[in-house]
């Protein structure tokens, strides 16, 4: 398992290398990060809910790292966060799923 406090501790830094060399990259992701974060329907915790979700399903680290401790934050509890990922894992096996049919069309009859 990951310490994800040594995770985080450098991915920041790395993330402030990356600033240093491509500060208007870092200002777009930050911008669009606040974009995503700023609405008016959803709470905090279901939005960190659903970042989890996404998050295991694009397998980003830093995602589940960051969304974690946000999460916590909102008030979301471990058995939320584990039925969000239940969600995420049945939609995953469903693309799975619905991609084996492709193999089937794709090897005829």
């Amino acid at each position: 398992m990951k310490d994800w406090d040594a995770y985080n501790g450098a991915a920041r830094e790395r993330g402030r290398e990356l600033n240093g060399l491509h500060p208007e990259l870092v200002k777009g992701f930050s911008a669009l990060s606040r974009g995503a974060a700023t609405t008016k329907h959803l709470d905090a915790k279901t939005r960190e809910l659903i970042a989890l979700a996404v998050a295991v399903s694009t397998r980003c680290d830093g995602c589940i790292d960051a969304h974690v401790r946000k999460a916590k934050v909102a008030g979301a509890s471990k058995e939320e966060m584990a039925e969000a990922l239940g969600v995420a894992i049945a939609l995953n096996a469903g693309a799975a799923f619905t991609y084996a049919l492709h193999v089937l069309d794709a090897a005829g009859e």
